[in-house]
């Protein structure tokens, strides 16, 4: 499976990176091999690793990158001359003795040690440049995800709130048809109370002086 990591460098990946890259120049190995080291570990990819190390890393262990470089010359210097001396055919013997032990060390390979360096930056600085832009083109596409969501979000919520809108033009209308209803309700109620008033109403009479009979007013 591909190496897909977003989340941040904890302080202890930092570490991890900064002695991984220690050890591989104290032992004349290359910062690639290191990033792939730490790559495997983390599950990062390699130009993951060598773009945290040369943009946030580095600058902290400047004095230690140093140092080890100086102790990688002091082991190559050690290996020199544990290999056996080498004799020159034919050499007179005065002139073999004129020559000082150092004469015959390997000669350091400081050219063929900047040339590795140099390559190494310009292989880290065009996967660094890969990974960089690959990794802003996710965030772009995540940014983008992001905005279209934000955009549905937005447009949901104004057909909600146009439905509000209508729900309380509705209860509005409601409230008033309740009213209008409650006020005829309550005329009828008044009419059928007044209808039993009539109807229980009995007519009084009275006898006049003439004889006749006078209907009493309630």
């Amino acid at each position: 499976m591909p190496k897909v990591r977003q989340d941040a460098w904890s302080h202890e990946d930092d570490l991890l990176l900064a002695e991984t890259v220690l050890r591989h120049i104290r032992e004349g190995s290359t910062q690639l091999k290191a990033f792939d080291e730490v790559g495997d570990i983390l599950n990062r990819t390699s130009a993951a690793c060598g773009f945290r190390w040369n943009a946030e890393v580095r600058q902290k262990y400047e004095q230690a990158v140093e140092l080890a470089k100086k102790q990688r010359k002091e082991k190559k210097r050690k290996e020199a001359k544990q290999q056996p001396v080498y004799q020159r055919p034919q050499a007179p013997v005065v002139y073999q003795a004129e020559i000082q032990e150092e004469d015959y060390l390997l000669p350091e390979p400081a050219t063929s040690e900047i040339h590795e360096e140099k390559q190494t930056h310009q292989e880290l600085g065009l996967e660094d440049v890969i990974a960089f832009l690959t990794n802003l083109n996710q965030e772009s596409k995540q940014s983008g995800s992001l905005q279209n969501r934000l955009s549905e979000l937005e447009r949901q919520n104004q057909e909600l709130m146009e439905q509000n809108q209508q729900l309380n033009g509705q209860l509005e209308a409601m409230t008033e048809d309740y009213q209008a209803l409650i006020q005829i309700m309550d005329r009828a109620r008044k009419m059928v109370m007044f209808d039993d008033s009539d109807h229980a109403y009995k007519p009084q009479f009275r006898m006049e002086k003439n004889g006749n009979l006078e209907n009493l007013a309630r």
